[in-house]
């Protein structure tokens, strides 16, 4: 194969830096020692870690250089790139191929032209119209910027109390992190749980894990406003330094310090001035090569719309490792190699206290309000071998379409092995693989790493038996519209289990038991069986069947209902 060399000595302008533009430029210096690469950044730092913010502010990193991955000097003497921090492009002229930039530190405007223009302007955070969000001590955090204004804050003001407004990934991570810091944290969210990602039966492992480390948690609280420290007096409170927050139905709250996690939206306005297109979503419209509907502009990272290519639709999703592939596509389209961004699934991971959850692809609330066929899977295996020490039960959440066999999405929680699981089957959603092949994959074993049965495994292996028809479930949700006059609940676990908590009006025989007890069960009502996972009562399902009754599984068992109908 020949060496791919690009002659070409274009000029490329770059507007924003961080992870798209970085990568971009970079890929642009790999393929053309020819080509003239100018970064503009608006910001004091081009290349740092953003996703490792919370952990400095919390002090798990703790020395504030290594967020800073590389700097003006280092870019150029490695890439030969331009970068130029604190400028800011005010202006496209599309049909000049210019332009105009503002120093933020001499505030001298002037043009720069180029052949190709890359736009990683990225998404800013929400900040609502609502009244006190100016007031000092309100706080996003996107940026170096912002960490730096924050840790100063809790420095001169001795802040003890922190009101976090916002149940995502950044939220939860900064809760984490001030609560590790000392410090009295409350997260409220309009939404009834966190982590929208995550089905509510999954997100509620993760809502426990807050409140049991000292998080208070108020949820269908949407902030309505912050009124100043002297608008109200609490004579057993000391009086806050940002002010009194307003959220939902709740009684005002105290807080020294305010941080904004409603989420980002992308930053269109320089686009949409030079003409870019935008679509349903609002973000940047672009082509599979990443370009926009104006010639020789391309836009990249957290201001574009990708496709979801379970939904085929158009959605925002704003990541690290999607806007670094989307950068070394575009370098590779403007020096003429044949590639193409194919969508992004929104594969992500987090970490609450002794707790991760991730996901892929599609949740159910997703499928169902895109009317997709169905089915969800719930198990809760082993990280590893039970017999090994340190084993810990995984909660895992599969969907797929039970006719097809195509893969949805999956979640997981769990405090050790749930990258792995979610990765797994990520790569197999990307390689169109269906339930079936899961239970197929050839998977690590050894007693420290996982089971012989893989719990991906498990899953596959549980959905080739629901489309095989050895396997009916009913779920969690359902259970309270259960017909008593034609249902009957049925526990096969243990006497001890029992007496810890069972289903309201359930019958109990034990799965030892109940080839010897068939005669006390009703052959004209559907059994619906639980033990506490959900191994024991497939175990009894398919001997129930084939003794002639009708039989179904509590998918997820006594487990999952009990997180979600306390």
């Amino acid at each position: 194969m020949t060496a791919f060399h690009s002659n070409q000595a274009k000029k490329i302008v770059i507007v924003g830096g961080v992870a798209g533009g970085m990568s971009a430029a970079a890929r642009l210096r790999r393929l053309s020692e020819k080509a003239e690469i100018i970064i503009f950044e608006r910001g004091g730092y081009v290349s740092y870690a953003n996703c490792g913010l919370p952990y400095y502010l919390g002090g798990e990193i703790k020395d504030r250089g290594n967020l800073l991955l590389q700097t003006p000097q280092s870019l150029a003497a490695r890439f030969n790139l331009d970068v130029r921090v604190l400028h800011e492009v005010i202006d496209i002229r599309a049909e000049d191929k210019t332009v105009v930039v503002r120093s933020l530190a001499t505030q001298e405007v002037f043009e720069e032209s180029y052949d190709d223009l890359i736009l990683s302007v990225g998404a800013s955070p929400i900040r609502p119209p609502l009244k006190g969000l100016d007031l000092p001590g309100v706080y996003s955090l996107r940026s170096v910027e912002d960490i730096d204004a924050l840790d100063d804050w809790m420095n001169m003001q001795d802040v003890k109390r922190v009101l976090v407004a916002g149940g995502g990934f950044i939220g939860l991570e900064v809760a984490e992190q001030l609560k590790h810091r000392g410090l009295d944290v409350t997260l409220v969210d309009s939404n009834p749980q966190v982590l929208k990602p995550l089905d509510l039966e999954m997100a509620v492992l993760i809502q426990e894990e807050l409140e049991s480390n000292g998080v208070k948690l108020l949820l269908n609280a949407p902030l309505k406003a912050v009124h100043d420290p002297q608008s109200h007096q609490d004579a057993e409170q000391e009086a806050p330094k940002v002010g009194w927050v307003e959220a939902g139905d709740n009684a005002l709250i105290a807080t020294d310090l305010l941080i904004l996690g409603l989420g980002v939206r992308p930053e269109t306005a320089l686009a949409q001035k030079a003409g870019v297109a935008l679509g349903e979503r609002r973000g940047i419209k672009v082509s599979p090569s990443m370009e926009t509907n104006v010639p020789h502009i391309y836009a990249v990272g957290d201001a574009i719309e990708v496709l979801h290519p379970i939904s085929g639709q158009q959605t925002l999703i704003a990541l690290g490792g999607p806007a670094n592939r989307q950068g070394r596509i575009v370098a590779n389209s403007i020096m003429g190699l044949q590639d193409a961004y194919l969508g992004t699934y929104g594969t992500a991971i987090l970490r609450v206290f002794e707790l991760t959850a991730a996901s892929t692809g599609l949740n159910e609330a997703q499928l169902q309000g895109m009317f997709f066929p169905y089915e969800a899977i719930h198990l809760h295996p082993m990280q590893h071998a039970g017999y090994y020490p340190g084993a810990e039960k995984i909660a895992l959440k599969v969907l797929f379409n039970p006719k097809t066999g195509e893969l949805y999405g999956a979640q997981a929680v769990g405090k050790d092995g749930v990258d792995k699981r979610i990765d797994v089957i990520a790569t197999a959603i990307k390689a169109r693989l269906t339930i079936r092949d899961l239970a197929e994959l050839e998977l690590c074993y050894a007693p420290p790493f996982g089971s012989a049965k893989d719990a991906v495994n498990l899953a596959g292996m549980i959905g080739e038996n629901i489309q095989d028809g050895l396997l009916e479930q009913v779920q969690w949700h359902q259970v309270a519209n259960l017909s008593k006059t034609d249902t009957v609940l049925l526990d096969v676990r243990s006497l001890a289990e029992r007496k810890k908590g069972c289903i309201a009006e359930s019958v109990h025989i034990p799965l030892n038991e109940l080839r010897q007890r068939l005669n006390e069960l009703p052959k004209d009502k559907t059994l619906v069986v639980y033990c506490q996972s959900g191994q024991r009562s497939y175990f009894a399902t398919r001997l129930l069947v084939q003794h002639g009754f009708k039989a179904k599984n509590l998918s997820g068992a006594y487990m999952t209902y009990v997180a979600n109908c306390k």
